[in-house]
């Protein structure tokens, strides 16, 4: 009955390699709490200033060098689509 039903896409919204990959390990979605498989979560990379603004902005004028820190959050699919991370479109 499986091999009737039609298939969205081809990797099944994943992005394992081909043959036995195996099980791809979980990831908490940053928003719902969700257990996500890894290759299927949609990652983002930010970087967040623990600097206020004002302040940065004059310490930098003086010449010191204020890094940010780095934020990677993973979101399953349907927050990731709330929050505009994807966008909901077609196959093409």
């Amino acid at each position: 009955m499986s091999e009737d039903m039609p298939k969205k896409r081809k990797s099944r919204g994943r992005r394992k390699g081909k043959g036995g990959a195996g099980r791809a390990r979980t990831v908490v979605c940053s928003n719902c709490g969700a257990l996500v498989p890894r290759d299927k979560a949609k990652k983002t990379t930010r970087y967040h200033s623990l600097v206020e603004r004002t302040l940065a902005k004059e310490l930098e004028q003086s010449g010191a060098l204020i890094r940010g820190q780095r934020r990677t959050r993973y979101f399953c699919i349907s927050c990731a689509i709330h929050f505009g991370v994807v966008k909901v479109g077609r196959r093409r």
